[in-house]
């Protein structure tokens, strides 16, 4: 039985939840989310609270109904408070800023890269060495957050590169170790 799934999920002031045939939206003051609900898992709104029902106990039911539930309450976080991702660049030279509507990012290639912002997402550059993304689909946040990073993913020697912000990275002792 999945506990995750049978918790309810209160709704805070301003946020509005509308289930439709295999799709909840969910509805704040920092946006709009639509999210996929798979056959056999019902939503349920009561007042402020929102409640997931499994239709039987077959194992992709009983596995969906604690994803849905999970689902749903991001949703209704994004909406309220958000998501964020930050990122560091760590290199000689590594640097990133927002030109309009496209990041660019010199990260050690013979050429600046340009990374376009997807629609529904803000990427800020506090420091040049430091970009922050944010919006209110938390798996959009990370996707776009691990296509920067996938740039120049941090190294294992010098540690240079972009990586998440509290990324602890395994350094490798390299070939004058070995010699002695």
């Amino acid at each position: 039985m999945s506990r995750i799934g049978l918790k309810p999920i209160q709704l805070p002031k301003g946020v509005q939840v509308e289930i439709q045939p295999g799709c909840s939206i969910v509805k704040g003051p920092k946006g709009e989310v639509a999210q996929h609900i798979p056959a056999g898992i019902t939503v349920e709104i009561e007042g402020a609270v929102v409640h997931c029902k499994r239709s039987g106990d077959s194992k992709s039911q009983r596995a969906a109904h604690g994803l849905v539930r999970a689902l749903i309450a991001n949703q209704v976080k994004g909406v309220t408070e958000g998501f964020k991702r930050e990122l560091s660049i760590v290199g000689v030279g590594y640097k990133a800023e927002v030109k309009g509507k496209a990041l660019t990012l010199t990260v050690g290639y013979s050429h600046p890269i340009q990374y376009p912002v997807p629609d529904g997402i803000q990427i800020q550059t506090p420091d040049p060495t430091r970009i922050v993304v944010t919006g209110v689909d938390k798996q959009r946040v990370g996707q776009v957050a691990a296509e920067i990073r996938g740039y120049r993913p941090p190294e294992p020697y010098k540690g240079k590169g972009i990586r998440y912000e509290n990324e602890l990275i395994q350094k490798k002792a390299g070939k004058t170790a070995a010699k002695a």
